[in-house]
C-alpha cells in the first residue's frame, strides 16, 4: 500500500488520482501508524516551503517521515521534493527534512526566461534510476516551480534545462524527489508512479 502524506500542504486528489488510475493501492492519510505500515510514502506539496514545514511540524509526522524514509521507498513531489534538502530561502530561511543533502533557491535562468517554469520540459539523465525505467531520455514532464534544488550532482539522476540545469529528479538510499509533477505528465509520468510501486 502505498501512504499520501496529508499535512495540510499537498496535491492529495490528482496523485490519488493517477494511483487509483494505475490500480495502485494507496491512502491518503495523517495518521502515523498508517504511515509506518505503508509499504511506499508519497509527500505531495503545494505552495510556499517555510508554510508547508510550519504544517509539518504541526502535523507531529516529520519524525516518523524520517524514520520511514530510513526504511521504505519514499518519493517527494515538487514542493514536497524541496522539503526533502535541509533548507529553503524562499521568503526567508527554513530549515527542511534533511533526508538529501542541499538548499533550496530561487530559480535564475539565463536568456530572460520567466519564473515560475510553468509547462513542459524534457529531462536530461544523470545516473541511472530506477523510477526511469523503461523511459527514453528527452521525453516531456510538467513543472511548475520557482525554486529549485542546489545539491550534489551525484543525487541528481537527471536535470531538467531552463535556462541552466535545473535537478528535475533525485535521489538518495529510498528517498527520491521529482521537481516535476507525475500525476500531471500523462503517459510517462505514470510510468514514474508505476515503476515507484515496483520499487
Amino acid at each position: 500500500m502505498i501512504a499520501i502524506i496529508d499535512y495540510g500542504a499537498g496535491n492529495l486528489f490528482s496523485v490519488q488520482n493517477a494511483l487509483n488510475y494505475l490500480g495502485l493501492e494507496n491512502k491518503i492519510s495523517s495518521d502515523k501508524e498508517d504511515i509506518i505500515e505503508a509499504d511506499r510514502l508519497i509527500l505531495p506539496g503545494v505552495g510556499a516551503f517555510g508554510d508547508a514545514m510550519n504544517k509539518l511540524n504541526r502535523s507531529g509526522l516529520v519524525e516518523t517521515i524520517k524514520s520511514e524514509a530510513a526504511k521504505k521507498p519514499f518519493l517527494g513531489i515538487c514542493l514536497g521534493m524541496q522539503l526533502l534538502f535541509e533548507k529553503s530561502y524562499e521568503f526567508g530561511e527554513f530549515d527542511g527534512l534533511g533526508l538529501i543533502g542541499g538548499t533550496v533557491w530561487l530559480m535564475k535562468p539565463q536568456g530572460g526566461l520567466p519564473v515560475p517554469q510553468m509547462g513542459w520540459n524534457s529531462l536530461e539523465y544523470n545516473r541511472s534510476c530506477p523510477l526511469l525505467k523503461g523511459i527514453e531520455e528527452g521525453q516531456y514532464f510538467y513543472f511548475v516551480h520557482s525554486y529549485a534544488a542546489d545539491c550534489d550532482p551525484d543525487d541528481v539522476y537527471a536535470y531538467a534545462d531552463y535556462g541552466g540545469k535545473v535537478p528535475a529528479l533525485v535521489g538518495n538510499g529510498y528517498v527520491y524527489g521529482a521537481q516535476f509533477h507525475p500525476e500531471k505528465s500523462g503517459d510517462t509520468g505514470l510510468a514514474i508512479l508505476r515503476n515507484f510501486a515496483e520499487l
